[in-house]
């Protein structure tokens, strides 16, 4: 509780949120579980791509990333552009507006220092800049919490992120790779942990049992064109990799398996759609999933997992199911590795359907070692994450620190 003389901590959540995104979100309801486990007394509210989604959902008043609505849409009349232009005048001021009014701002995992899908520089890394630069001008304590990174060819895109991470109070990532991948940028990270993905946080609903014979196979899809640096060849990209997961999903049904169809954003929809059209048969549905925990849920049910979207691996791995990853970046191989699956990878951007069919199978095979390995690491990365929000705390709330290893140090 807070003293009456005291003001409550004033903590603000920013990114990319109530999007779409299920992985996003999932980061975003793991740091409101920290938030309100350590810190009750904190007045928490968002800066966010979907405020409407952000306050239905989570209960926080929500204020909306871009003064422009239409931020994301490609702007070809005169009208539009210059409304994104204004927007971004005004995107200075209305950020700066909001950082004052905190003490502290936590960015909640995401990919935020990377650009392994498309990205514009001044779209998210220009907001990200702007919350950093603002947050060192006022006095704000900007968290960039477990959050992902990667080497970024386009030089404005890294200079805005270079910047931001350099101008942050406090920096964790998700993977080793991502903290090597902003030192290389030149930032200092001698004093930045990595822990697991904020994901591994989030409550794990019970699961279904094996049954012992070939059950139903979760496949998780994605609109997927590749990278920032595979604009030339995106269309390409997308073709082989749908072709590759059509004949995939069409020799599973072909066995007989039951094949239930997942998404992890919004946008993946039109993947479906062109799945159940090619494969016309009542073994291939598709879920209907709001949130990581349905992503849990799914996946629990399920004997083996293929999927390329990170936090639908995530989720998967976590509920400790065999999990087969479509890899497109460095990040789904490091957590592979970290989760002791290393061998299960596949290139998203060279899917070869009958190779895929031999991994799979073979995960198979090895289903129950497998499901061992993935106990022993999920209760690891449960304490590792312990340690993440402690460090959390005493970085950016040194008064509750203080009070909490005072009554540590009183208790019998």
């Amino acid at each position: 509780m807070t003293p009456a003389n005291e003001t409550p901590v004033r903590v603000g959540v920013f990114g990319l949120l109530g999007s779409g995104n299920l992985g996003n979100d999932g980061s975003l309801e793991a740091v409101l579980g920290y938030l309100r486990a350590e810190h009750p007394e904190a007045v928490v509210d968002a800066l966010c791509g979907g405020p409407e989604a952000v306050t239905t959902r989570f209960g926080i008043p929500a204020t909306r990333l871009h003064w422009n609505r239409a931020e994301y849409r490609t702007a070809s009349r005169a009208g539009a552009i210059a409304a994104k232009g204004l927007g971004k005048l005004l995107d200075v001021f209305r950020t700066a507006a909001w950082v004052r009014r905190h003490d502290v701002v936590i960015v909640p995992g995401m990919g935020v220092l990377e650009a392994t899908l498309p990205l514009r520089p001044w779209g998210f890394p220009y907001s990200l800049f702007l919350l950093c630069a603002s947050g060192r001008l006022f006095g704000t304590r900007v968290a960039l919490v477990g959050v992902g990174a990667a080497a970024i060819g386009n030089r404005p895109t890294r200079t805005l992120v270079r910047w931001s991470a350099r101008l942050a109070a406090y920096r964790s990532y998700r993977d080793a790779q991502s903290r090597d991948a902003m030192r290389a940028m030149g930032v200092d990270t001698a004093r930045d942990a990595v822990h697991p993905d904020l994901a591994f946080a989030l409550p794990t609903p019970p699961g279904s049992a094996p049954s012992g014979r070939p059950g139903q196979v979760c496949v998780g899809v994605m609109d997927f064109h590749g990278g920032n640096d595979d604009r030339a060849r995106a269309e390409e990209i997308h073709r082989r990799y749908l072709d590759g997961t059509i004949r995939f999903v069409r020799a599973l049904v072909e066995d007989g398996r039951p094949v239930r169809l997942l998404t992890g954003d919004k946008c993946d929809a039109s993947v479906v759609a062109a799945i159940l059209d090619a494969v016309e048969s009542p073994l291939v549905t598709a879920a209907e999933t709001a949130s990581l925990a349905d992503l849990m849920k799914e996946t629990a049910a399920a004997d083996t997992v293929v999927a390329i979207r990170y936090h639908n691996l995530i989720c998967a791995l976590k509920v400790g199911t065999p999990t087969l990853a479509l890899s497109y970046a460095a990040k789904s191989d490091a957590l592979m590795a970290r989760m002791g699956l290393a061998a299960y990878r596949h290139p998203a951007r060279e899917v070869d359907a009958d190779r895929l069919l031999e991994q799979f199978r073979d995960l198979e095979r090895r289903s129950a070692e497998l499901r061992r390995t993935l106990a022993e690491r999920n209760l690891a990365a449960a304490r590792q994450l312990e340690h993440q929000f402690t460090a959390l705390t005493a970085a950016l709330f040194p008064a509750a620190d203080h009070a909490h290893a005072r009554a540590r140090q009183e208790s019998p």
